[in-house]
């Protein structure tokens, strides 16, 4: 039996608050031990039915499973892809692959999958506390989580996360190793007059936590990219658990 999904026993809040609160985002290495990050990264690799996370033309969000996208067919997908395209050109777009860690956690699909491991650590008072600590947020209750594998061209235009009360804080957890600045992919940080003041670049076993709301997008990944970006990403939130109880 593969061990669990466990944190970094070297993890202290102490060390990254203050860079929370001064900036508004920091990053922690080394998040989870070594062998939960390979088992992690493996399994997105290998061993995850991934769907389509994109907008319509109007910009407004849907997740197309493994099977709407068999039954949409090659010609179907397109049109789907040119109508999140029309939403991006003019305001909030976004296309890349996802896996609904959560849905499939609480549907029984997928039993053993790493990643439902990953959601119940997240969850536990042991990794709740601590993020909560490092953003300086009371009061949170649950951490939600999706897988995502953006491919060349895959992208995810300015936004903020406005409009959600729950959401105290977001985050992502990259697992995605040896990427060239060049490929895209990085998440960046646009100011007022549209400057990105930060920008960073996807990285292996690191988690990145950043106060909402703030403006934000995903660079689109380079059409020659050599391999895909992997991460799982997620808010901290102060709504009723998706789980009782950690492990």
């Amino acid at each position: 039996m593969p061990e669990p999904i466990r944190l970094s026993p070297k993890l202290d809040a102490r060390h990254y608050a203050a860079a929370f609160q001064r900036d508004g985002m920091v990053q922690v290495p080394d998040f989870l031990t070594p062998e939960s990050a390979d088992r992690l990264e493996a399994a997105l690799k290998t061993a995850t039915p991934w769907g389509l996370s994109l907008t319509d033309a109007a910009g407004k969000g849907e997740f197309l499973s493994p099977e709407a996208l068999q039954a949409l067919g090659r010609d179907g997908v397109a049109a789907k892809a040119r109508g999140a395209m029309t939403a991006a050109r003019t305001g909030f777009g976004f296309s890349f692959l996802a896996y609904q860690i959560i849905e499939s956690f609480l549907a029984g699909r997928e039993p053993g999958h790493p990643t439902h491991d990953l959601l119940q650590l997240l969850n536990s008072p042991e990794a709740r506390d601590f993020c909560a600590a490092v953003a300086g947020e009371t009061g949170i209750t649950k951490i939600d989580a999706q897988a995502t594998l953006f491919r060349p061209g895959d992208y995810l235009t300015l936004h903020n996360d406005t409009g959600v009360g729950e959401r105290r804080a977001a985050y992502t957890l990259g697992l995605t190793r040896d990427w060239r600045t060049d490929w895209g992919g990085q998440l960046l940080f646009h100011d007022e007059a549209g400057d990105v003041p930060r920008g960073l670049m996807p990285r292996f076993n690191v988690l990145t936590l950043f106060r909402t709301p703030q403006w934000h997008t995903v660079a689109t990944v380079a059409p020659y990219a050599g391999a895909p970006r992997l991460s799982i990403t997620g808010w901290l939130r102060d709504d009723k658990p998706y789980i009782e109880q950690g492990r």
